[in-house]
């Protein structure tokens, strides 16, 4: 069986973090959570599922985060999730089939990634991402927004989807500023 760190980067997420590590439960072997500057009870919500929790100040540039929380990450295999992500509990039993029963040799799983919904919960869109390395120095994100790890080598798509359960509006601005900044 393979080992996963969940690598997260967080900022004033204390509304959906819980949710998100209680939908992953015992699926990672390791949870890395970074903060990049929290003023809301999210590092002490993190402190509850794992000791492993870190600063970083922020600077405008969300693959220079993630990076930090990918280099803090010690087990065979790396997986991200944004605190408003969601595991049903049906991708949760998916994926620990999948770490038991893992094809060799693969460096990089894709998956869905469901991110709008109708009034009745079904997903209306949904795009495969990287979610899962290889934890050998080779993969890291790219893009200072809209970030992305570049797949490569072997790449095995796992129909494990992901929910991107997002509450509240987030920053407008927040993009357009460090694209402007860029």
């Amino acid at each position: 069986m393979i080992t996963i760190s969940l690598c997260m980067i967080v900022k004033d997420e204390a509304e959906v973090l819980g949710r998100c590590l209680e939908s992953v439960g015992e699926a990672a072997d390791e949870i890395i959570i970074v903060d990049t500057g929290s003023t809301d009870q999210t590092k002490e919500i993190a402190k509850m599922y794992t000791e492993h929790v870190f600063d970083y100040r922020w600077e405008d540039d969300f693959s220079a985060a993630r990076n930090y929380a990918l280099s803090r990450g010690n087990m065979e295999y790396l997986m991200w999730l944004d605190a408003d992500d969601v595991l049903p509990e049906s991708s949760r039993k998916k994926l620990l089939e999948l770490k038991a029963a893992f094809p060799a040799g693969i460096d990089v799983v894709m998956m869905p990634y469901a991110v709008a919904f109708d009034e009745q919960g079904k997903s209306t869109f949904t795009y495969y991402r990287e979610r899962i390395v290889k934890n050998n120095g080779r993969f890291w994100f790219e893009g200072r927004v809209h970030e992305v790890i570049p797949p490569a080598g072997n790449i095995f798509y796992a129909e494990i989807p992901v929910e991107h359960r997002k509450i509240g509006g987030g920053s407008p601005d927040r993009n357009l500023r460090i694209y402007e900044k860029m």
